[in-house]
This record gives structure tokens, sequence and C-alpha cells, in this order.
């Protein structure tokens, strides 16, 4: 089965698209969302595709942090950063699509340092059992 148009997805989901602007219109309160539209244009001239995306995003957050604040947070802490109030201030400048991509990528970067070092204690280990196993091995 083909993947849905956007459209398609805007009228499954929200019945219209002036509904969908509303939905977002709810969500992008001062604590999730920086305003940076265009007063003249608003949310409705912007394509659905976008639409849906800034919504999924801005529930994503609503969900699993309550505000930009604490997604701010969070993305301090998996950096490793938490007492930097430069980065802080720097991060709260961001738009919050950008800043749920900076926690994904730093929690990426830690899941693939942990298999790094898993692999490598992994490796180490094999390695002094074939030493263990080739000293205990009587030469002919």
């Amino acid at each position: 089965m083909p993947a849905k148009s956007p459209l398609a997805i805007v009228k499954e989901r929200f019945q219209s698209k002036e509904n969908l602007v509303n939905a977002l219109r709810e969500l992008a309160t001062p604590e999730l969302w920086i305003d940076r539209l265009n007063p003249q244009k608003g949310l409705a001239r912007v394509s659905n595709r976008k639409l849906l995306r800034l919504h999924a995003i801005l529930s994503e957050v609503k969900n699993r942090f309550g505000s930009r604040a604490k997604l701010i947070e969070a993305i301090l802490e998996a950096e490793g950063r938490t007492k930097d109030a430069g980065r802080k201030a720097k991060l709260e400048k961001w738009p919050t699509p950008r800043l749920l991509d900076a926690l994904k990528a730093a929690q990426k970067r830690i899941r693939n340092a942990e298999r790094k070092a898993r692999r490598q204690a992994f490796l180490a280990e094999r390695r002094k059992l074939k030493q263990a196993a080739a000293q205990s091995q009587p030469s002919s």
C-alpha cells in the first residue's frame, strides 16, 4: 500500500487543515514554542507536512518533558554539561524541533559509546582467554 499523502493524513486525523492549525495553536504555548511566525502569513500558509511534523514534535515534548526548559535540562544532562550556563543560554534560543533533534543525537552518541565500550571489553576478555588457552597447551 502506498504511503498516504500529508493531505490525507490531515483529513484522517484532524478533518481539515484549520483544525490542525487550531490544534497547533493550543500546543504552541510559550513554554513549548518560540513564536517566530510571520504575522501576515501565520500557520495557515505552512505546508501540511510541516504542520504535521510540528504537531508531532510539540506533542512529544509536551508528553515526555512538559516544557522546553525540561527538554533543555535533559539535553544538558545527556551531554554531561548541566552546569554550563553558556550552553544553556545557547539552547534556549533554539526552536523546539531542533532541541528534540539535539536530544536524540546526544542519546544516540551515548548508546553508541556504551555499545563500543561493551564491544571493547568483550574483545579484551576474548584475547585473554585465547592467550590463557595458548599458554596451557603443551608445545610439541
